[in-house]
């Protein structure tokens, strides 16, 4: 059976009828019975019409129940006849104690004899069934109530799942989550005016409501006020009578919610307006908004860069390919304005020069400093419909829309601007500039990395070229060209790598001379491509460095080598083949590299002896303070640690007494020279002889002809590796091979001839 509210009309099914009976059984004179609400609107009556006079009266009678908190009515006349009005008052005492429900009560053929049947008389031949009556009207409306809040919380959830991203609070928006958020908002709480505000971030969103809509010109003269009430409630305020400014006489209802911060302070305020007549917020709309400024708030953290207010690398994304997408990007489809002009998205790249100097000569602070200034000196000067992030420590990005020429002296603005920033700073003398690539998008860009690809590029150049500039792509310029290169060729190597398009190989490395012993292998990483064919380094070695795809690669070769390598540890321990495995410097600065590469080693099974880890020269000495403790604790292990490219920097030689070092790797640029170069002979030379002296090993690369092997093995070198001694094979050859080397280690054992110099 539906249980309106007393709000609400009764329904012909939920008729008081019963009552009215019983109430003539009491009172055999009862003409019409009647329930109003608290607010004198009608609920139900005995008769089809009521009597106007009494509608009239009710307001008069409701307020002075009110006056009169232990009084059970009062009696009242209409039209000459009496008329027995019974305050009907919930259990909980409240105050005021306004009736919930008026029930009037009128008798038949008023005889002379109505001056005795007081309030008092008929109230105590009715109280038991008015008694009655009250508890199904309250008992009605709780069903009614609770209903509705089961119904509300429907909604509310309905909602909320709708904003809620799909359930992933770390992802960045794609520009339009916090737009449906304030219309949901709107919509659902039906308030007139909605504003999400966040001036750091530069987000100030608004949306009227379709029915009873407020004019967006409040904001004018709230805005700040709710700003401020944010900041020192730290909560959601609700004010239901609230007036801006003297001359308005307009008053509204009012729902503030501060955005917060990690730290518990407001970042903005989401504000619900209602106009006065609308019903008042209660405390539900303040939880449920509360839980809508939460959602922005991780929207905002994760698309927005705290220090400079710009967006994330991922938000930025979006945003581009967004913008790209809607402007039919891919298609063919290009924009002319009124004068048939060509407007074009042009790309901007933009890097911090040298912030490494004012970290180191000023302080972290101060180079914090210098990336929110640029920042906001880019959001500063933004044209509208740009699209900026800072995509990485020192570096930004802009996407314009705008002819190339615009674009440049955009740019060229942004050079001049940064420059100022130093002399706003300390002595005024901090050297801070920038340089800016600036490239046209490609009509085919679908992705962020091939839009700002010869963006970036065209940067790379302007730092090559002395700092402090603007450079734009162009297809003729050679370097550039080489740049944008491996640009493209990065995105093929992320294809291969998320495809296992990768495969190990191995290339001996044998003891040159008299000396006869295991030979070593060094295990080498190759790509196969597309069409199955092999790719060698020199095609992507370059392309994974500069954007930092090393520690993958790292990882990936020395996971697979440990793995092929572990079902013959009884053969390698009976063997005594060593293995080499490279890894990069940019490994160095993965936290958690040591710990995994140690672990890694221990639940192989492996005799650590059987590996040797090289790192470059330049790699180990640029980060020494990561480099030494790797270092040490795979010589605890077990393992040798190799010097690789060694003689390209003789600043290392200093640290040669400190770093756990076994062998050194003479680098290939002295070897292939040994026979044409006297210097480089003598470089040879002098590092095989600071290596016995220091009781390390020596490995000679890039060993190409029997002529170079004979030369450096007459100056001392103790090992060679190159095409004159054996070209990579792939390692599943060499492991397949590990029974002849584990019989030539044995006393009577000879090794193979093609492991002798």
């Amino acid at each position: 059976m539906d249980t309106p509210a007393l709000g609400q009309p009764a329904s012909a099914a939920s008729s008081l009828e019963p009552y009215v009976q019983l109430l003539r059984a009491l009172l055999p004179r009862l003409d019409v019975l009647s329930v109003f609400n608290a607010h004198g609107e009608l609920y139900w009556s005995s008769q089809g019409a009521v009597e106007p006079d009494l509608i009239t009266l009710l307001p008069e009678s409701i307020r002075a129940a009110e006056k009169d908190p232990v009084a059970f009515g009062e009696q009242r006349s209409v039209r000459g006849a009496p008329i027995y009005l019974f305050w009907l008052r919930r259990d909980d005492g409240a105050q005021p104690a306004t009736p919930f429900a008026v029930v009037t009560v009128s008798l038949r053929s008023a005889a002379v004899d109505a001056e005795q049947r007081s309030l008092s008389f008929i109230q105590s031949m009715v109280r038991p069934a008015i008694e009655c009556l009250r508890r199904e009207l309250l008992a009605r409306d709780e069903i009614f109530n609770l209903q509705s809040s089961m119904l509300e919380q429907d909604n509310d959830l309905e909602m909320l799942l709708s904003v809620s991203g799909g359930g992933s609070d770390s992802r960045a928006e794609d520009g339009n989550d916090l737009k449906a958020i304030v219309a949901n908002a709107t919509e659902h709480l039906k308030v007139g005016l909605s504003a999400l505000i966040i001036p750091e971030k530069g987000i100030a969103l608004v949306q009227v409501a379709k029915d009873k809509p407020i004019a967006t010109t409040l904001l004018a003269k709230a805005h700040r006020h709710l700003l401020s009430m944010a900041q020192v409630r730290r909560q959601a305020t609700i004010v239901n009578r609230l007036t801006f400014g003297s001359g308005d006489s307009a008053a509204y209802r009012v729902l503030a919610c501060p955005i917060p911060k990690a730290d518990g302070r407001a970042m903005g305020v989401l504000a619900l307006f209602r106009v006065d007549s609308a019903p008042e917020f209660t405390a539900h709309h303040g939880r449920v908004t509360e839980l809508l400024a939460r959602r922005i708030a991780s929207i905002v953290t994760n698309s927005y860069d705290a220090l400079t207010g710009m967006l994330t690398r991922p938000a930025f994304e979006q945003r581009v390919n967004a913008a790209l997408t809607n402007s039919g990007f891919g298609s063919g489809y290009v924009e002319r304005d009124g004068a048939d002009a060509l407007r074009a998205w042009c790309a901007l790249f933009i890097d911090i020069n040298r912030l490494h100097l004012i970290n180191d000569n000023y302080g972290m602070h101060m180079g914090d400093r210098v990336i929110a200034q640029l920042g906001e000196l880019i959001r500063g000067r933004l044209p509208p419909g740009a699209i900026a992030a800072r995509i990485s420590g020192d570096r930004f990005a802009i996407l314009v829309q705008a002819s190339l020429d615009d674009a440049t002296r955009f740019a060229e603005s942004l050079r001049a601007g940064a420059e100022a920033v130093g002399a706003a700073f300390g002595d005024g003398k901090m050297p801070t500039s920038v340089s800016i690539g600036v490239a046209v998008v490609d009509p085919r860009s679908e992705e962020l990395v091939h839009a700002f690809a010869a963006a970036e590029t065209a940067c790379k150049a302007a730092n090559d070229r002395g700092r402090n500039r603007v450079e734009v792509y162009h297809e003729a310029d050679e370097s550039i060209v080489r740049r944008f290169t491996d640009i493209n060729l990065v995105a093929d190597l992320r294809r291969a790598i998320a495809e296992d398009r990768l495969e190990l190989r191995a290339q001996m490395i044998v003891p040159l001379g008299a000396k006869r012993s295991a030979p070593h292998f060094e295990i080498l990483l190759r790509v196969i491509g597309e069409q199955g064919e092999i790719v060698g380094p020199d095609s992507f070695l370059s392309a994974a460095h500069r954007y930092q795809l090393m520690p993958t690669l790292d990882r990936w070769v020395i996971q697979h080598s440990i793995d092929m390598l572990r079902p013959h540890a009884d053969l390698l321990a009976a063997s005594r083949v060593q293995f080499n495995i490279n890894f990069s410097g940019q490994s160095l600065q993965d936290a958690e590299f040591t710990d995994w590469i140690e672990k890694l080693i221990e639940r192989s099974g492996l005799d650590p002896g059987c590996l040797c880890f090289e790192l470059t020269e330049s790699a180990a000495i640029g980060n020494l303070a990561r480099a030494e403790p790797l270092m040490r604790r795979l010589r605890e292990l077990g393992c040798s640690i190799a010097l690789d490219d060694f003689g390209t920097g003789l600043s290392s030689l200093a640290y040669l007494r400190t770093l756990p070092v076994d062998l050194l790797k003479i680098d290939g640029s002295f070897v292939r020279d040994v026979l044409k170069d006297p210097r480089a002979e003598s470089m040879v030379q002098a590092i095989a002889q600071l290596a016995r002296s220091m009781s390390l090993t020596t490995v000679a690369e890039y060993v190409e002809t029997d002529e170079i092997m004979s030369r450096i093995t007459a100056l001392g070198v103790d090992f060679g590796q190159g095409f004159a001694i054996g070209r990579p094979v792939p390692l599943a050859e060499i492991v397949a091979e590990l029974p002849l080397y584990a019989a030539a280690a044995q006393p009577s054992g000879v090794w193979p001839a093609s492991t002798a110099a």
